[in-house]
């Protein structure tokens, strides 16, 4: 098994696809197939390199312990929901989130959202079947149609020219967002006015957000005018699932003359497309993004060290974050070995929770759902584990909607399974809502908080 050189060319599309590609559509028309990739290839790049890198710096003081990530947006993303105001609510509960978390835990937050380019998704089986009739399953908007009629769930190449223009326009929004005032601390207390009355996490983030308005008016008293009051860097991130869009959206820097993936700044690669010798795998290896591997409950201690020591040989800070989704009943009893076995070879990689896919199961009236009290106890796991072996608890990673659906059961409006058909809105996977994203925020907080955890760059890891 190679390791990158800086040399290495980048793998054709037909050598990956020899590499026994999985989770990939079957695309009734090839020549259809190439045209569109031809003109992705050409396309602008929706992020830069040096955009790229900085997120790579970041990550690397995640991994020494000095910051923390906050990584969350929708399941799957809809061609329909790129308006103004679905972003600026998913922008709106992100950024909330983060503020709580920086001001209440005093910690650096890292802000990637899963935006502008998660349209596609795994699925375990190719067809559904609904009342006899037999469809290929939905796998996101980037491959077909979410309506079962045989119209929409007909594979289409021409969806992945609607990604890129659905992810520029969700990126160039999100920018104007995040720079042009939306995101100053000193409208902390508008972003979640109109809820506050009605929820408790809504009153508890009102009386931080007046906490923080004090400490802006202090400064302020003093003299002390700081631009990064005003503006947050905030970063894009999917699964790099789909081959075609993934290697036509590569690009050669000028700079360094080395491949990057310009379709998002953070790409990951999924539990079910991680294999060692797998083409998703072969192609982020050559890539120079921060890259994220998920790792579910069949992970032993070797694969995961086998992943980092192939996707990076060059044990380079800020490149490899595991982002652990190990279900709340095991969460305690994998993560210990697979920590210690990655962090006893001397590698200091990110680790983030992302606690939503484990703990997916089907209600008796057909939702789809997850707990919110199993969501907080594989945190609360996550966070004893890495309390248990002294390394740092680096972020977390949630399917979070900026509107209040009812899709995960529980939290402080203690949802019930009946609640669920009210305003069940996912297209594949059920997100905490507003209020639920908050609560576990509030939790996460007094986790990093509580003086229980300390720094990984205070203390020995692992003896």
């Amino acid at each position: 098994m190679s390791t990158q050189t800086r040399d290495e060319p980048l793998p054709s599309l037909a050598d990956l696809h020899a590499l026994n590609a999985l989770q990939q559509p079957t695309y009734p028309d090839q020549s259809a197939v190439e045209s569109v990739v031809a003109q992705l290839r050409i396309m602008p790049p929706l992020v830069f390199a040096g955009e790229c890198d900085e997120l790579r710096q970041k990550m690397a003081r995640v991994a020494a312990g000095e910051a923390f990530v906050l990584q969350g947006g929708d399941c799957a993303e809809t061609f329909a929901g790129v308006t103004a105001d679905n972003i600026q609510r998913k922008l709106r509960v992100l950024l909330s989130m983060a503020v709580l978390l920086t001001y209440a835990a005093r910690v650096p937050v890292v802000k990637l959202g899963r935006i502008a380019g998660q349209y596609a998704k795994p699925r375990s089986s190719d067809t559904e079947t609904r009342d006899g009739v037999t469809l290929p399953a939905y796998r996101g908007d980037a491959v077909n149609g979410f309506a079962f009629t045989p119209e929409d769930r007909k594979v289409d190449p021409q969806r992945l020219l609607g990604v890129y223009n659905a992810s520029a326009a969700t990126l160039n929004l999100t920018r104007a967002f995040v720079t042009g005032g939306f995101a100053d601390l000193a409208r902390a207390h508008t972003w979640n006015a109109d809820f506050v009355k009605q929820s408790p996490a809504g009153a508890r983030y009102q009386a931080l957000a007046d906490e923080i308005e004090g400490a802006l008016a202090f400064m302020e008293a003093c003299g002390i005018e700081d631009e990064t009051f005003r503006t947050v860097d905030f970063y894009s991130s999917h699964e790099a699932l789909l081959l075609e869009y993934e290697h036509a959206l590569t690009r050669i820097d000028s700079r360094t003359s080395r491949p990057y993936g310009v379709s998002g700044h953070f790409l990951w690669i999924g539990e079910r497309t991680r294999q060692l010798d797998g083409p998703h795998v072969e192609l982020l290896r050559h890539i120079r993004n921060p890259l994220g591997v998920k790792l579910g409950p069949t992970t032993t201690p070797e694969t995961a060290l086998e992943l980092a020591d192939r996707l990076d040989p060059d044990h380079e800070p800020g490149r490899i974050t595991f982002i652990t989704r190990m279900g709340h009943e095991k969460v305690r009893d994998i993560l210990p070995g697979v920590i210690s076995k990655v962090e006893q070879s001397g590698r200091k990689v990110a680790w983030i929770c992302d606690p939503m896919h484990g703990n997916t199961f089907a209600t008796a009236n057909g939702y789809k759902t997850r707990a919110f009290e199993d969501v907080i106890d594989e945190v609360n796991g996550f966070f004893d584990v890495h309390e248990g072996l002294g390394t740092w608890p680096g972020g977390v990673h949630v399917e979070l909607t900026g509107d209040d659906v009812t899709e995960c059961v529980g939290g402080a409006d203690e949802l019930a399974e009946a609640d669920l058909a009210s305003r069940y809105e996912t297209a594949c996977d059920p997100r905490l809502n507003r209020n639920q994203s908050l609560e576990l925020a509030f939790l996460v907080a007094e986790r990093l908080a509580s003086g229980r955890i300390q720094r990984a760059s205070e203390v020995p890891l692992l003896g």
